[in-house]
């Protein structure tokens, strides 16, 4: 059965008397200030700060558990390329305003030295919580399977497979560059990957600053054979090879010893070798 139609013409009443209307606001005596001053520069945002809050929100992407966990990896590498990226132009604009003495105020009113400070506080969070993401999703990767290893999990087999790919692939193209007075820095390009390295000289125990770049062309992670899906890092390929490499090689035997002075963290490929 069909429900009656409620016609408003023959209801009687008018339509507009059975809505509630709106309370006129009270007057008020006294004149609202506004939250900031409009001639304050703190009604502007710097856009320095502002491209780091908006990275941060790239991060934020990788650590939403709603995505596939390879995507959340590639939204992680997306942050460190764009962070790359902004030191490049952003922080070396900044920085070359400062060694030039400019002062001038941003439109949020500081100067390049108090931007630079603000960016480095606030990437310094970025980065580290880059870091613990980093760690939480190779922990998940390991449980499905995929693993990058430290070097300390390497087997036997793995290490003389690693020190057969050393020598042939990567010693023959590693040249350390010493520091000292006389010469000027090495150009370190960008994005490259440079080992700093402390070298002791054997006939009298001298210590020899240097840089060891590592080439573009190699892979930053190699993929080790056998069962399941694992991978080391390049740098990490010198400590996992046996010192052998630089006794087997004669035209290495007269150069110094090198310890990385970047401890642990660094793990310079090729200074255990060289």
């Amino acid at each position: 059965m069909a429900k009656p139609r409620l016609d408003l013409k023959d209801s009687g009443e008018p339509v507009a008397d059975s809505l509630p209307l709106e309370q006129p606001l009270p007057a008020s005596s006294e004149p609202v200030e506004p939250a900031i001053d409009p001639a304050s520069p703190e009604r502007f945002v710097n856009r320095e700060l502002s491209w780091l809050a908006f990275n941060r929100r790239v991060l934020e992407e990788a650590q939403n558990s709603r995505h596939p966990l390879l995507e959340r990896l590639r939204f992680l590498s997306i942050s460190a390329s764009n962070l790359d990226e902004f030191y490049m132009v952003r922080v070396a604009g900044l920085k070359g305003m400062v060694a030039a003495g400019v002062a001038t105020l941003s439109d949020d009113g500081l100067t390049p030295a108090q931007q630079i400070a603000r960016v480095e506080q606030m990437a310094g969070e970025l980065i580290a919580d880059q870091q613990t993401e980093w760690a939480s999703l190779r922990k998940m990767l390991r449980e499905v399977g995929v693993a990058v290893l430290d070097p300390e999990e390497l087997s036997e087999t793995d290490r003389l497979w690693l020190d057969r790919e050393f020598r042939e692939g990567i010693f023959p193209v590693l040249t350390p560059l010493a520091l000292d007075p006389s010469h000027p820095f090495p150009f370190i390009p960008n994005l490259g990957f440079t080992l700093a390295l402390r070298l002791s000289r054997k006939k009298d125990g001298k210590a020899i600053n240097a840089l060891l770049p590592v080439p573009s062309q190699l892979q930053r992670f190699v993929r080790l054979p056998g069962e399941g899906t694992r991978f080391v890092a390049t740098r990490f390929w010198a400590r996992a090879c046996s010192a052998s490499s630089a006794t087997a090689t004669s035209k290495w035997k007269k150069r110094p010893r090198i310890s990385c002075c970047c401890s642990r963290r660094c793990s310079s490929a090729g200074a255990a070798a060289l």
